[in-house]
């Protein structure tokens, strides 16, 4: 857990540490918005395209790396490589991972098109115990798409404990984006689902509930993602004639 001692670093363990952090960056601290702010937020997001001009989709794959999440992190590892191949059949996908652990670390990588290095960059991380910080991964969010454009953003996790109404404004901010936010909760805890369900709503997203170890789940519900990504809605549309992870995800999109 976060209060708990840790044993003295040596040499290589802080060249270690410097290396990953050149890698991951770590997010600002997320701040309350004043409503100068937000008025011009919205006046932005008003006049802006929610996809990005080039027309390479951008996805958004943020992951909860607590201690509780050990389990369905190695799974993910695993199956990220499948959210590539389906966005390889309809166009091209950039994704950006974003993940948090510990005492106040989050931190995200630069966007990644190939899916063997972001294997790679997966397979470095462990998970540590702490508290979730979802609300930084939607702020980074909402930063990253109003600067260069976000299509869609993956988010897997088992809880939440922060406070909801926030989470829903960063929300809200991300629906006037049109960026949609497709949560994905592993168990059955009922406070992460009503907070997960409604920032799906907020986003005009969607969300999932997937048992614990499900490979084959979460490999439809990833691979649903990125066909919205790289193909927009006629994609996962045609996904959703044959894959049962697009048609729950089309069903709830508005």
């Amino acid at each position: 857990m976060a209060g708990e001692p840790t044993k003295p670093k040596s040499g290589n363990d802080i060249a270690a540490q410097a290396a990953e952090a050149r890698k991951f960056g770590r997010l600002p601290e997320a701040s309350p918005s004043s409503s100068d702010d937000i008025a011009a937020f919205v006046a932005k997001a008003r006049a802006m395209s929610p996809h990005q001009a080039s027309g390479r989709g951008r996805l958004i794959f943020a992951l909860d790396a607590t201690m509780s999440r050990q389990p369905t992190w190695d799974m993910a590892c695993a199956l990220q490589a499948d959210m590539f191949r389906e966005a390889a059949s309809l166009g091209s996908l950039d994704i950006r991972l974003v993940y948090y652990r510990g005492f106040n670390e989050c931190r995200a990588t630069g966007w990644i098109s190939d899916s063997a290095h972001l294997a790679r960059l997966m397979g470095k991380i462990d998970c540590q115990g702490g508290n979730t910080q979802i609300g930084k991964v939607l702020s980074e969010t909402r930063r990253e798409a109003v600067a260069s454009g976000v299509r869609a953003v993956v988010f897997v996790g088992d809880a939440m404990e922060e406070s909801v109404d926030d989470l829903c404004t960063k929300a809200g901010e991300l629906g006037l984006l049109k960026v949609p936010v497709f949560t994905f909760q592993e168990g059955g805890d009922a406070t992460a689902e009503q907070a997960f369900r409604e920032i799906a709503r907020l986003t005009g997203g969607a969300y999932c509930r997937f048992d614990p170890g499900a490979a084959a789940q979460l490999r439809e519900l990833l691979r649903a993602a990125a066909a919205y990504a790289a193909g927009g809605r006629e994609a996962l549309l045609q996904l959703s004639k044959t894959a049962s992870g697009a048609a729950k995800l089309i069903g709830q999109m508005k």
